[in-house]
């Protein structure tokens, strides 16, 4: 086997070329959209080209459903590939399970020069060959099966035993630089030769993987750290695939950082938090949830948080990555989402608004000319207040509801004055005299009425109004809401409340 000094590797000149090969199982998780962040990333970084293939060759657990969801993620957030499944390229199919055809001829190859043989250990055998040499019975393959003589093969043979195939390890230490952690050695035989093609013929992923990566010529290798125990395997692979003409270089590995949850544990598909589409249903906008990713093991700089897809393209370099774990902070990853949020142009807020509140149905699935309008006017009023999308429809609900319909929340009858009757009636007395129904004249009013004439605070004065109007403690800017609402429909609410309050 080519030993690692002759090997042709990346150079500074080689295009880039990464790849993003996810299986389709489960609903996509924030740690594999990461590594799908790094690889777009890095790819347009450099000017170079992002891969984007499907590993779906097991039957049991891929789903079209899951495919459909990487695709729907990927799209939402922007991340986009230049060759691969839905855009086609130059190393078609991009689905493994379309690709069988080319895995059997290389693994002629590898036969036919070696790199492979044939193994009818069973794992008991494999266990009592250890006991009886004294050593833990769970090491694993010993690697018996590399110098079978034909009699013995042809004896396994007759007993109608079907052989795997594994890839001979080579004798040396297995060395290379991790573009994350540097430098990183594994020791001749701690790695036994492994299984690439099950007795049946088909082969496993150990195998299909770096073939497909070698194939389409990858340069850059970027993934999991869960998956560095088995670069020595891919290692031994690619010197193969070299020797018979498969691979033309060795690519570049970098290991990305695991993303940790609660108590410091790896975020795992059941914690909440690793739902991409949770986050999104809650109100995440891609610019938010891009920028809060890229943060899980990268920064921009000490103290820059904030930053736009351009300038993660202009500043990313994976050997910029940092090893340590990331740890996915909800709280910060929802106070960056505010921060891209407000900088949101205000049609672009408005209309982004609109699905969560088709989802409240608060709106129709066409909104009403009155329902835009309201809309409209209110988008501004909340666009400074929440750091979701979802908060506002519960905050701006009671201005889509009837009068009739609305409900003052128990919460929002705590700390009013002891003489609220009075404050009520004084405030609607106020009200209905206007003239002018604008924010200027509103405040006028009820400040004139309910803080110079009564002597209340202002928290005392206007709470009774608020949740009148909204039936709740906290709403948006009340003069403002009121406004949007109307003369009749605030004086309506004002009258429904007052019936509801005890006369002292």
């Amino acid at each position: 086997m080519t030993s690692a000094t002759t090997l042709p590797t990346v150079t500074d000149e080689t295009p880039v070329r990464v790849r993003f090969c996810p299986s389709p199982t489960g609903t996509p998780h924030v740690g594999l959209i990461r590594t799908a962040l790094f690889n777009w990333a890095y790819a347009r970084h450099t000017g170079g080209k992002m891969i984007f293939r499907i590993e779906d060759t097991d039957a049991q657990r891929d789903s079209e459903e899951s495919y459909q969801q990487l695709l729907d993620a990927l799209d939402w957030l922007g991340i986009t590939w230049d060759e691969g499944v839905n855009v086609g390229g130059p190393h078609e199919p991009y689905r493994q399970s379309q690709r069988s055809g080319i895995y059997q001829d290389v693994i002629a190859k590898l036969k036919e020069s070696g790199h492979v043989y044939e193994s009818f250990s069973t794992p008991e055998e494999v266990e009592e060959r250890h006991k009886a040499a004294g050593r833990d019975p769970k090491l694993g393959y010993d690697n018996f099966d590399r110098t079978l003589t034909a009699e013995q093969v042809e004896t396994f043979r007759a007993e109608g035993r079907e052989p795997v195939l594994r890839l001979r390890m080579p004798d040396d230490d297995i060395t290379f630089t991790d573009l994350v952690r540097g430098e990183i050695a594994f020791k001749a035989g701690t790695t036994p030769d492994f299984v690439v093609v099950r007795g049946n013929g088909k082969p496993l992923y150990t195998l299909v993987n770096p073939v497909d990566d070698a194939l389409m010529g990858i340069t850059h290798v970027l993934r999991g750290e869960d998956l560095l125990s088995s670069t020595p395997r891919q290692i031994a692979l690619y010197r193969a695939l070299i020797e018979i003409g498969v691979a033309q270089y060795m690519p570049l590995f970098g290991h990305l950082p695991y993303v940790m949850g609660q108590g410091n544990k790896k975020l795992s598909k059941r914690d909440p938090e690793s739902s991409l589409f949770l986050h999104r249903d809650r109100g995440f906008i891609p610019e938010g949830l891009l920028n809060y990713l890229a943060l899980l093991g990268w920064s921009l700089s000490a103290d820059e948080d904030i930053f736009s897809r351009e300038q993660l393209i202009e500043a990313f370099d994976v050997t910029d990555v940092l090893a340590n774990p990331a740890r996915f902070d909800l709280k910060k990853a929802e106070a960056i989402n505010g921060t891209h949020v407000r900088m949101l142009a205000a049609d672009d807020f408005r209309d982004r608004l609109v699905p969560y509140f088709q989802a409240a149905g608060l709106i129709g699935e066409e909104p009403s000319e009155r329902e835009a309008e309201i809309l409209t006017e209110v988008a501004p009023l909340v666009q400074e207040r929440i750091t979701l999308l979802g908060e506002a429809p519960d905050m701006t609900g009671f201005l889509f509801t009837a009068d009739e319909d609305v409900v003052v929340a128990d919460d929002a009858l705590k700390g009013m004055p002891e003489n609220l009757a009075e404050v009520v009636a004084k405030a609607t007395t106020a009200l209905e005299a206007l003239e002018q129904w604008d924010k200027d004249s509103i405040e006028s009013a009820l400040r004139v009425a309910l803080i110079d004439d009564l002597g209340l605070k202002p928290r005392k004065a206007f709470g009774p109004v608020r949740a009148a109007i909204s039936g709740r403690r906290i709403s948006p800017p009340l003069f403002e809401s009121m406004v949007i609402l109307g003369r009749e429909s605030s004086l309506k609410r004002m009258a429904s409340f007052a019936a509801q309050v005890p006369v002292a």
